[in-house]
């Protein structure tokens, strides 16, 4: 999704602003697991031409802090699109069940649940658990839902349950992305392996 974003032409990325959504407490930029390393390389730097903002999370300063400072530039505008996926264990972002649905703070300091880390860890991005952070900074559930519009992009087999939930379970903070359900403009995209289980 994202290499397809940045080849396309006619965005005007000088006229884009655009918020990270998730970083790992503690977690380096030149570490293969930063999503702010992630991003950069994968996407920033293969834009045509320079964006006009992209405010990065860095969670290697204090993480309240830093929730602060996203939350001033963040604040008082509206986000056009938001571009998410949906976690093995129903996240969105680092929103892990029982997510808060609640908080209007745009970003919060969140506890990495053992499946998240275990998916990061199935990931390759860690050697073992125990280098897999239990904390990270995440945009919040109501910040997310507050995007005129959300594409949703889940692929893979071990997505399908996490699918199920957020598609046809109730809305609960039990499986965070069943929240999309209440967003007037999302679109989910999934492959066959992630759709199996809806029938």
């Amino acid at each position: 999704m994202l290499e397809v974003l940045a080849s396309l032409d006619g965005i005007h990325w000088a006229k884009v602003e655009a918020f990270h959504l998730d970083e790992y407490a503690g977690m380096p930029m030149d570490h293969p697991a930063s999503f702010r390393k992630f991003l950069k390389e994968r996407f920033v730097d293969k834009l045509r031409q320079p964006i006009g903002a992209f405010h990065y999370i860095s969670g290697e300063g204090e993480l309240k802090s830093e929730c602060e400072r996203l939350a001033g530039i963040i604040s008082g505008r509206r986000i056009d699109v938001a571009f998410i996926g949906i976690g093995e264990n129903g996240h969105l972002a680092f929103n892990d069940p029982p997510a808060d649905f609640e908080t209007a703070a745009p970003y919060i300091v969140v506890q990495l649940d053992e499946a998240c880390r275990a998916q990061q860890l199935g990931e390759g991005w860690f050697p073992d658990m125990d280098a897999v952070p239990k904390s990270a900074i995440s945009m919040s559930i109501q910040q997310i839902m507050d995007s005129r519009v959300v594409v949703c992009s889940v692929p893979d087999t071990r997505k399908a349950a996490a699918v199920l939930g957020a598609v046809k379970g109730p809305v609960t903070p039990d499986v965070p992305a069943s929240i999309l359900q209440r967003h007037p403009d999302t679109t989910l995209y999934l492959d066959t392996f992630s759709a199996a289980l809806l029938g």
